[in-house]
């Protein structure tokens, strides 16, 4: 299955929270089929992304990563790449990478989604479709703060930064109600 494809599978299978979601998944999934370089970054009008909020092994802290560019603490996340399989895959791939945590499980659903603008590597304003994930770190990991980060640290999952933006706060809402 190519990475398109799952993204359309996993956005018409995810049965979302709340009818602001739902109405979200609609839209999201509508621009996917529309588009075939829908999880492309060189798609201007928007692109899909993954991220992830990863908990501890007990599921009470979240890792979060300071990031360069927004100057704000957020889930791990970011691009899809072409040699990702499926969407789950660009979402491990990319908190292993930003954490430095070797055997992360991957919850294989959407969380839940945030489309918000920002101008990334394009250089121009665009959209980023996030479909946002869960994983759990194993009991002995070790984080190794990347390059694509100012800082990299636990957070209680009950109390996160005070400048939590909504996307990152609907997120750790989905990994709550999952306890």
């Amino acid at each position: 299955m190519s990475l398109h494809a799952s993204a359309v599978e996993a956005l018409t299978e995810w049965a979302p929270p709340d009818p602001a979601q739902d109405t979200l998944r609609h839209a999201v999934l509508s621009f996917v089929l529309a588009r075939p370089d829908a999880c492309s970054r060189q798609c201007a009008p928007g692109h899909v992304t993954a991220s992830t909020l990863v908990l501890d092994y007990t599921g009470t802290h979240a890792l979060l990563t300071l990031h360069p560019r927004i100057g704000r603490w957020l889930q791990l996340g970011g691009h899809c790449e072409e040699a990702d399989s499926d969407i789950v895959a660009a979402a491990m791939r990319e908190a292993s990478e930003e954490s430095g945590i070797e055997g992360l499980t991957v919850v294989p659903r959407i969380a839940a989604l945030h489309v918000h603008p920002v101008v990334c590597s394009l250089g121009v304003p665009t959209r980023h479709l996030d479909l946002q994930f869960i994983a759990h770190s194993p009991a002995d990991a070790e984080i190794v703060c990347s390059d694509e980060s100012l800082d990299l640290r636990w957070w209680p999952l009950d109390a996160l930064p005070d400048e939590t933006d909504y996307g990152l706060a609907q997120l750790a809402a989905a990994a709550r109600r999952q306890r």
